[in-house]
This record gives C-alpha cells, sequence and structure tokens, in this order.
C-alpha cells in the first residue's frame, strides 16, 4: 500500500530533525510528444540532506530519493542527490498528462508542480469525394480529414502549390475527450484548367516538428475539344501554296479532324490534300477563295473553328528605265517621217541583238506610252504646219501667173499680156528656186 509507505518516508524526516526555512524546491513545466520519453527533474539550491521525492497526478510516489516506490517499467531514475532528483517516462501515453508534484520534507514540506503535456500525433490525412474521370463544368467537393490531434490540427489546402482560402473547416473532440478530429472541404467547379493539377491538403501540427503531413491527389478533367488553325502563309497569292495546320487539344484526345470548305466537301482532292490535322493547297487560284472549316471531336463533344482564304493577285515590282524609252522613241519617229534616212536608222535599231535589253525586267508601260503620244502629236503637227506652209506659197504663185490677162479686152491682148506676165513668172518662179 502507497499510504504507509508516505506516512514512513514523513516520520523518517521529521525523525531525523532537519528545519530549514530557505530551501525550496524548482521545476519545470514539460512538454512532450505522445510516444516520446518526459524528463522531470527536481532542484533543490541550498539543502542539507532533506529527502525528495516525485509524485504523480493521482499522489502515487514514484521515487523517494534514489529508491523507486511504483513499479513501472517506463520510470527510471536519471539522477539523485541532496541538490537533485531527476527522472524520466518513457513511452508517454496521453493518460500520463498531469500536474506532476516533486516534494522536499522540510518542516512544514516544500512542493513544486511541473505540468507535464502531452501532444496528440494527428494521423496522416486522408482525401474523399474525387471521383475520376471528372466533366467539365461539374461541382467537386473533396475532404480532407485527420484524427488524433492534440490540441486540434490545422488543416491548409493548395492547389499546385497555391493556396487556396475558401474552405470550411470542422472540428469534432474523439470519444477519449482529449484528442480531435479535424475536417477540411474544398468546393470548386471542375475547369479544363485544372486538368493534371495537383490538389494537396497539409496538415499542420506542433507535434510534427515543422513537418507537415500532406495528402494529395491529381485532378483529372475531361473536356470539348478547344480547336485552332494556323496558316504558313500570312499573305497568299494566287500560284503558291499553303498549308493550314489544324491544333485540336481535348481530353479524351479529339478523333482525326474533319475539313470543309463552304459547308461541303473539298471540291479539288488533287491540289487539296489532307494529312491528318494538315491540309495542304498547292497553285492557289481564285477559286479556292472561301470559307474553311476544322471540326474536332471526342466522347465529351465537338468543336469547330474556320479560315477564311482570300488568294491575291500576283504582286509585280517595277523597276525604273532610261534606256527602253528612248529607243522607242527614235523607231516611231523614224516611221512616221516616212523618209530614206531615218529609215535606214530604224532599220539598223530594229536589227540590233535582241538580247541588247534582257537585264531588264518589267518595263512602265505607262511612261513609254505617254511618250509615244507626246512623239505622234509633235509629228502630226509638224506635218500640218508644213502642209499649210506648202499650198500658201502655191496659192500666190498661182494668182501671180494669171495677172495681165483679165483686164484684156480680147484675145490678142491677153496673149500679149500674158507673156509679159510669164517672163515676170519665170523671174518670180527663179526667185522661187
Amino acid at each position: 500500500s502507497l499510504l504507509p509507505f508516505s506516512y514512513m518516508i514523513r516520520l523518517y524526516s521529521l525523525n531525523r530533525g532537519y528545519i530549514c526555512q530557505g530551501q525550496f524546491p524548482l521545476t519545470q513545466n514539460v512538454t512532450v510528444v505522445e510516444g516520446g520519453t518526459a524528463n522531470l527533474t527536481c532542484r533543490v539550491d541550498q539543502n542539507d540532506n532533506t529527502s525528495l521525492q516525485w509524485s504523480n497526478p493521482a499522489q502515487q510516489t514514484l521515487y523517494f530519493d534514489d529508491k523507486k516506490a511504483l513499479r513501472d517499467n517506463r520510470i527510471e531514475l536519471v539522477r539523485a542527490s541532496w541538490h537533485e532528483l531527476s527522472i524520466s517516462v518513457s513511452d508517454v501515453s496521453l493518460s500520463d498528462e498531469g500536474q506532476y508534484t516533486c516534494s522536499l520534507f522540510t518542516m512544514p514540506v516544500k512542493t513544486s508542480k511541473a505540468f507535464l503535456t502531452v501532444l496528440g500525433v494527428p494521423e496522416k490525412p486522408q482525401i474523399t469525394g474525387f471521383t475520376s474521370p471528372v466533366m467539365e463544368g461539374e461541382r467537386m467537393q473533396l475532404t480532407c480529414k485527420t484524427s488524433g490531434s492534440k490540441p486540434a490540427a490545422d488543416i491548409r489546402w493548395f492547389k499546385n502549390d497555391k493556396e487556396v482560402k475558401d474552405v470550411k473547416y470542422l472540428k469534432e473532440e474523439d470519444a477519449n475527450r482529449k484528442t480531435f478530429t479535424v475536417s477540411s472541404t474544398l468546393d470548386f467547379l471542375a475547369d479544363r484548367n485544372d486538368d493534371g493539377a495537383v490538389v494537396s491538403c497539409r496538415v499542420d501540427h506542433e507535434s510534427l516538428n515543422a513537418t507537415p503531413q500532406i495528402a494529395m491527389q491529381v485532378l483529372e478533367i475531361h473536356y470539348t475539344p478547344l480547336v485552332k488553325i494556323i496558316s504558313s502563309n500570312s499573305w497568299p497569292e494566287e500560284g503558291q501554296s499553303i498549308i493550314l495546320t489544324c491544333e485540336s487539344k481535348g481530353k479524351p484526345v479529339p478523333e482525326p479532324v474533319l475539313w470543309t470548305k463552304d459547308g461541303g466537301e473539298l471540291p479539288d482532292p488533287e491540289r487539296m490534300v489532307v494529312n491528318g490535322r494538315v491540309l495542304s493547297i498547292s497553285f492557289l487560284n481564285k477559286t479556292d477563295n472561301g470559307t474553311y472549316r476544322c471540326e474536332a471531336k471526342n466522347p465529351i463533344g465537338r468543336n469547330s473553328t474556320e479560315y477564311v482564304l482570300i488568294v491575291h493577285d500576283v504582286f509585280n515590282t517595277l523597276l525604273p528605265t532610261t534606256v527602253i524609252p528612248s529607243l522607242t522613241t527614235a523607231t516611231v519617229t523614224t516611221t512616221v517621217a516616212l523618209t530614206a534616212s531615218t529609215t535606214t536608222s530604224a532599220t539598223a535599231i530594229s536589227t540590233r541583238d535582241p538580247n541588247a535589253l534582257a537585264g531588264q525586267t518589267g518595263p512602265d508601260h505607262a511612261l513609254i506610252g505617254g511618250i509615244v503620244a507626246v512623239v505622234v502629236f509633235v509629228t502630226l503637227c509638224s506635218i500640218i504646219l508644213l502642209g499649210r506652209y506648202l499650198a500658201r506659197h502655191k496659192g500666190t504663185y498661182l494668182t501671180n501667173e494669171a495677172k495681165g490677162a483679165e483686164d484684156a479686152p480680147d484675145a490678142d491682148t491677153a496673149i500679149i499680156n500674158a507673156e509679159g506676165s510669164q517672163v515676170n513668172a519665170e523671174e518670180k518662179k527663179e526667185y522661187f528656186i
């Protein structure tokens, strides 16, 4: 029985007659993780051989000086002297928590209290409520739960290492009325961007020594295809080729895509070749203009996108030239003048090596036409002026030739007058020549 033993201890201390009013035991509170070892130490700075004793929350004596009083293999003596009594309790359980007392048997007996706190380690968390796969747009409710923590553990949610704040937290006391079960619920709508995301539930507790317990779940979201057309040519021209690539992303992976033009099949399979997701069109022409549609589907649904093809005219780069206009002008001028000397020149020019202008490409036809028109106009004006000049001088000559015969009264006189006029005419003719 413990009562007689404690009573004997008190009698033993009193019979020794040591009464020291200045002595006082010193202890410290201890915190230990469940399953660990707790060290309880009681010290006395000034002690004249007075006995020390450790007792548990039930007031059972554990050690009296160096003598073990309670049969418990978990309790061991660490050190015993007149100034210190230290013991250890291994494999600590939640039931060991409480107030331990160190007693110094003076008159009166002096005591010091040390509270032993036992931390309950939370169990590894588990995530429930997940079904795989999840369709895009469906609501997901994931619950993370852990039990056995003391005090109650804290639960935090993360999605791809980014913490999610909008969660529900619930704490319940366990049946032993010492530990707690905590749970947290994450509620969200499934989105295609969440496919492959890692959702983790992290449990933080002081008993874990800054190493939290984590449960993870990889999300699998199924969604309809997302379709996009990429063109290899931003400015297609006649005679060129173009490659249209249909990129489709979905889960499950979309089936081979379907290409159509203006709502129907491709009109020219020989030039319009489909290879998987790629549509190649060679030797473009105006008939290829239209709306090309790419459609992709999977078991979740289908989607499509369109590309409007406009084939442009071939763009020519016009290079300036000064040689061709001069040659053309010479040829036209000689042709209009119709003189023997210039015709020979034209013939010489036209019979030149045709390769002499091989390096000139892209003549300016508008400039050439303008020069030709000016030359023709100047030539015609010159011919008209020359004709008027000649006609005017010829009329004057004929008028002078008939003078003298108009006023003659008879034929003989007219002849005589005409002869005189002829003499003048010859003089004028010689003057003209």
